[in-house]
This record gives C-alpha cells, structure tokens and sequence, in this order.
C-alpha cells in the first residue's frame, strides 16, 4: 500500500468515525508521513502534505507551516489545504500561522496558492488585520476576478465572525 492510498484509508476512517483503526494506521504510517514531507521529490512531499490532513495529524502542523515555505507551488497548495481542512475546527491552527498565510495572500507568485491563503483566513479568528488586508485585495483592480471574488466572500464571513 502506497501512502496515498492510506492516507485515503485513513480520511474514510476518520469520516465513519473510527478512531481506534484510524489511531492504528497513524502509528503504522507516522514515520512515512515525516519522510514523504522531507523527501526531494516535490511530488513525494505534496503527498505527505496532503497526508497530514487525511490522517488527522493536528500534532504535526510545525510540518505544515514548512511546506508553507516549500519552493514548489504544488507543495506549499497541498500543505495549505491540508491546513484548511485541520482548521476547520481548530482556527489556533490558522491563527498561529497568520502571517505566513497573509504573505501567501499578498505576494506569492502563483495564484491558485494566494486563493487557497485566502481560504484558510477564514478559519481563523476575525482579526482586523486580516480583514483589511482582503479588503484591500477584493478591492484591487490589478488583482484577478477570481482571486477579488475569493478575498470578498472571506472579509464577509470574517466580518459576520467578528459581530457575534
């Protein structure tokens, strides 16, 4: 079995809800986590970046916050989705990588991985730092529609966040 496929194993098992077998192949495949995201082959490493977030594995977010960092746009994608997904419940994930992920939004060079920036944000805390950074992006002509498009919807969801 591939790592792929157990992390696909393991993504089905935490969606029935078995913790114990899901607990089992996270002992079984920690170490091959660790080496996939450290590997030299950017493909090897955007497998295990995604392979965090299919095993549940919140103890492993300092991995994250490297592939943040990583040279190759698949890598930094893979880990910024496998970050979104591990926030989702848990907005101290985003929160403690805030301003690498504002960083992302506002200077990365390829687009796809300003949006998934942008896209986490909105599983942080409202901060207002943030909310004027995707205002000022939703509101810049010299940025694409789609990434305007993604920076509006979360400065409102923030905005709705922030006035609970």
């Amino acid at each position: 079995m591939t790592l792929a496929e157990a992390a696909a194993e393991a993504q089905q098992l935490a969606e029935a809800g078995d913790e114990r077998a899901l607990a089992e192949l996270r002992r079984q495949w920690d170490d091959e986590v660790e080496a996939a995201v450290r590997d030299r082959d950017y493909r090897v490493r955007a497998v295990g970046f995604r392979a965090i977030a299919q095993f549940r594995f919140r103890q492993k977010l300092a991995l994250l916050e490297r592939g943040l960092g990583d040279e190759s746009p698949a890598c930094r994608g893979s880990a910024l989705v496998a970050l979104e997904s591990l926030s989702r419940d848990h907005p101290a994930a985003v929160n403690g990588v805030r301003r690498i992920l504002h960083e992302l939004a506002t200077n990365d060079g390829n687009e796809a991985v300003r949006r998934l920036a942008i896209v986490c944000l909105k599983n942080g805390s409202a901060q207002p730092d943030t909310q004027v950074l995707l205002a000022g992006l939703a509101d810049d002509d010299e940025q694409s529609r789609e990434l305007r498009e993604t920076a509006r919807k979360v400065a409102q969801l923030l905005a709705r966040k922030s006035r609970r």
